[in-house]
């Protein structure tokens, strides 16, 4: 494949190697985008696309354990910790010790949570829409059948 080429802000042509050919080069570009994308639609809500997979997971499986969220998500438990910690003091999150495990609590959304994750879900939609503009519908499907086949 022949090499690509970009101008420097100053002009100056970029030669980018091998990386026109590295899939994780275009995965990272492209999450770049998107995550760019997701902050400037947030309205200056403080939320990260992480957080806000947590807060739709927990809204879709009320009295999920932190474990099992962990195992959902793919991350070690005392990362999620420090993420339910910080949506619990935001009020968005409600732990309660599961009566079947003392050990282990349950999850569910606050009802600020509940409002706040819908007003976040409208949002979100929108700049799913956004990032997807340049795609057909069958393409957005494949896109997303790829990633999953990947991930």
């Amino acid at each position: 494949m022949a090499k690509a080429k970009a101008r420097k802000g100053n002009g100056q042509e970029a030669d980018f190697s091998l990386l026109p050919d590295l899939l994780g080069y275009h995965l990272r570009r492209a999450q770049s985008a998107v995550f760019q994308d997701f902050a400037a639609g947030m309205n200056g809500a403080d939320v990260t696309p992480g957080q806000f997979g947590v807060l739709a997971l927990i809204e879709a499986n009320s009295g999920l354990s932190q474990t099992r969220l962990a195992e959902i998500l793919g991350i070690d438990r005392s990362t999620l910790v420090a993420v339910i910690d910080k949506l619990e003091r935001q009020g968005l999150v409600e732990r309660a010790v599961r009566p079947d495990d003392r050990r282990s609590h349950a999850l569910k959304l606050s009802r600020q949570g509940q409002s706040r994750f819908e007003a976040l879900a409208r949002l979100v939609k929108k700049h799913e829409a956004r990032i997807a503009r340049r795609l057909s519908g069958r393409e957005r499907q494949t896109l997303i059948e790829l990633l999953q086949r990947i991930g």
